[in-house]
């Protein structure tokens, strides 16, 4: 078994040499994400107060919704991107996940530099890290030598 850090970029992005499974769970990962970017897009309170905990009855509370409904937007379109090069250029799926593990350890860090007062854990923090690990098994496996 030898990784091959070339999959990263590969000279074919139209054809993937790897595990299938690694393809499959990264399809039901996309589509869970884009799930979660529509419900921030058009829930009534961009899913604020009603997923994430966040006390939106504060003055500014309308802000919070507006941004939240705007983080569901750009959400959105990232999913949108990255489904179309899954499909389109299927070598290029150790770069989606790369990509997509990326985007736990910026919301921890974000995190860090300034945590979000909720009134309960929210699923996306609750969840990170497991998202992240799996991600990255997802990404070793993907480029490893068939």
């Amino acid at each position: 078994m030898k990784l091959e850090p070339k999959k990263i970029l590969p000279k074919n992005p139209a054809t993937f040499h790897g595990f299938r499974f690694v393809r499959i769970i990264t399809a039901i990962y996309l589509f869970v994400m884009l799930v979660r970017s529509c419900i921030h897009l058009f829930s009534s309170d961009g899913g604020a107060h009603s997923i994430a905990g966040v006390d939106i009855s504060i003055t500014g509370g309308n802000n919070i919704i507006a941004m939240f409904h705007q983080w569901g937007a750009i959400q959105v379109i990232l999913v949108l991107l990255l489904y179309v090069l899954f499909f389109r250029y299927p070598g290029l799926t150790p770069l989606i996940l790369l990509t997509l593990a990326m985007d736990p350890v910026m919301r921890a860090i974000s995190g860090k530099i300034m945590p979000v007062t909720t009134v309960g854990t929210p699923p996306g923090e609750m969840l990170n890290w497991p998202a992240f690990y799996l991600l990255m098994v997802l990404f070793i496996a993907s480029m490893i030598r068939d």
